[in-house]
């Protein structure tokens, strides 16, 4: 392949994925379009609404100004003033990421990835700018450098995740590896060791917390399914409406996801100001009208507390398998300070991770009290940073069990003993 057909072939890629992301809303708005309304409304107004929706997934803040005569049917404080809708749909982010690393491998594949890359992400930048353009109305309107910018960057960190690693698994590749491995070092062997763990068991950590909180909330479903139920019957959206709320809900599930980590870490997460729902119990007024919201907690949990171990026994297992790893090789055993430094440095990667993934994922899901919502993300990687480090440490302290009892050879060299 040339470069001029490796540029199209990316390009076209990354036109597929924009019209995955916008039909997703597009389809069943349409649909409503047809059955609902007769085709009497313009179906431009559909379209906004799937673009503004794509847009609000990629982490672009929509200002809203509602209809009087809306305002008088919801009666929420505050909603006749324009407010700014700035919680991200983490679906939609997620889906564009691992369309992105797609991408990136397959460009990654020929002799020219830099030219692939590069054509998908322009090309992803342009439509989101056309996109941007077209979306703003005077009840909604996205703001337009972070229309133009947001998507193309969670496309851009997939595309370029995929070159990457594509870049160091293909042996044909190795010169790119080969220069980040001699790079990496020339760092003292002990720095090294540590970064290289502290990496590798802080994600491990942040991976494993976030897997436990997708089982809890797929548990939480699943109990609660009656309830949640229950709350699309009284929102009466009819078929084609419920299919809309059930695509968005769909959308919001990876945010729940990251809430119920915050929830498992501690601080919990707030659904409008002055609420809270955490282990020690949950204090929750008038919620969003989402039926999925109705998995939240209510009342105090009586064993809510055990949830704090989660992260405390991630921490600590991570740990120890390291150092099982560390104890079948045949590097001199690492220092005690220099497995507290590891410990930490494991609770701080694995803090950051959680951190980051919080502040995604809250934000103002509307007008009045409903401007906080999600976690707080700087007290979730504290706390993850905490207690992920102290357990961590606690785990490389410890003795592999194997380990206690061995015999040293009368052969064996004393340093080794």
């Amino acid at each position: 392949m040339n470069r001029i057909t490796t540029a199209l072939l990316a390009a076209l890629e990354a036109v597929i994925v924009v019209a995955i992301g916008v039909g997703i809303a597009l389809v069943p708005l349409t649909v409503l379009w047809a059955t609902q309304f007769g085709l009497a409304i313009d179906w431009v107004v559909f379209w906004r609404a799937a673009v503004d929706v794509w847009l609000l997934g990629n982490g672009v803040d929509l200002t809203v100004q509602l209809d009087p005569a809306v305002v008088t049917a919801l009666g929420l404080p505050g909603s006749e003033a324009p407010f700014t809708l700035t919680i991200a749909l983490l679906g939609y982010g997620l889906l564009a990421v691992l369309l992105g690393r797609r991408t990136g491998a397959r460009a990654a594949e020929t002799p020219y990835r830099w030219v692939g890359a590069g054509a998908a992400i322009a090309c992803y930048g342009l439509l989101a700018t056309v996109l941007s353009l077209t979306a703003g109305t005077d009840a909604v309107r996205p703001s337009l450098p972070q229309g133009i910018l947001l998507p193309t960057a969670v496309y851009a960190a997939g595309v370029l995740s995929g070159v990457l690693s594509g870049l160091l698994g293909g042996a044909p590749r190795g010169q790119a590896a080969g220069a980040l491995v001699r790079r990496y070092r020339t760092l003292p062997a002990v720095a090294r060791g540590i970064a290289a763990t502290a990496l590798r068991g802080g994600t491990a950590a942040a991976a494993a917390i976030v897997l436990v909180s997708a089982v809890a909330v797929f548990v939480l479903i699943l109990s609660n399914y009656a309830t949640v139920i229950g709350l699309y019957e009284t929102v009466q959206s009819g078929l084609t409406g419920g299919i809309v709320l059930t695509l968005l809900e769909l959308a919001l599930i990876p945010n729940l996801v990251v809430w119920a980590a915050a929830w498992l870490v501690g601080p919990g997460i707030a659904v409008g100001v002055g609420t809270s729902v955490s282990p020690v119990g949950t204090a929750l007024g008038s919620v969003p009208g989402l039926p999925i919201l109705g998995v939240l907690p209510h009342g105090t949990l009586g064993f809510g507390f055990l949830g704090l171990l989660v992260p405390v026994l991630i921490g600590f297992l991570a740990a120890a398998v390291t150092r099982q790893r560390q104890a079948s090789t045949d590097t001199a055993p690492p220092t005690i300070p220099q497995q507290l430094v590891t410990g930490l440095a494991t609770g701080i990667v694995a803090g950051i991770l959680l951190g980051l993934l919080a502040w995604w994922s809250g934000g103002a899901m509307g007008p009045g009290r409903l401007v906080e919502v999600g976690p707080n993300p700087l007290l979730v990687g504290l706390l993850t940073a905490v207690e992920v480090g102290v357990a961590a440490c606690a785990g490389l302290l410890t003795p592999h069990p194997f380990q206690r009892g061995r015999v040293t050879p009368r052969n064996e060299p004393a340093a080794k003993r």
